[in-house]
């Protein structure tokens, strides 16, 4: 987003938005030595839904992709500055060959597709990166193994342990890889 001539708005100058997430990163780095740390960057936006949608919201085109480019690019180069894990929002969201019709509800906010996207790229991050312990949900314990009086019976008469399924189900039932 440019900024408005009258300096009103919600736009944040690219140096001012740069030193910002510089200081989040530093900061919540300096909480514990373990702390994981994954930035979203700015995503792109379609300029022609954003007109048709939010005309009477944002009278003028002040959102457009160069925009969001630039701040993606910021974003990412203090996650490199700091070595904090990113997902480039910008980039994957367009490998979608029509990205600006199914990703977005209005031009801005995100549609199912979109969204679906987003939990990709977080879940690839978690599964390739080199923390100890790993946060992917395949290397976590299960917090409560054990069988439960409360667990739905199956037809043998045991129990199904949720904790054995349910990411795995979630995974599935939202169409996202289980590796």
């Amino acid at each position: 987003m440019l900024p408005h001539s009258s300096g009103l708005g919600p736009h944040v100058p690219l140096p001012e938005y740069v030193e910002n997430m510089r200081k989040i990163g530093k900061y919540l780095k300096s909480l514990s030595e373990k702390i994981r740390i994954i930035f979203l960057t700015a995503p792109p936006v379609n300029e022609e839904q954003i007109l048709e949608n939010l005309r009477d919201i944002i009278p003028e085109r002040n959102r457009t992709n160069e925009s969001c480019k630039i701040y993606s690019d910021a974003c990412l180069e203090v996650c490199r500055e700091l070595d904090v894990k990113a997902v480039d929002l910008w980039t994957s969201i367009q490998k979608r060959k029509d990205w600006s019709t199914a990703c977005f509800t209005d031009g801005i906010h995100f549609s199912a597709a979109a969204s679906k996207i987003v939990a990709e790229e977080i879940l690839k991050v978690l599964r390739e990166a080199d923390w100890e312990p790993s946060l992917h949900w395949k290397s976590l314990p299960t917090e409560f193994a054990e069988s439960s009086p409360y667990d739905p019976p199956c037809g043998d008469g045991t129990t199904l342990n949720i904790a054995d399924h349910s990411v795995a189900q979630a995974l599935i039932h939202w169409g996202l890889s289980d590796n």
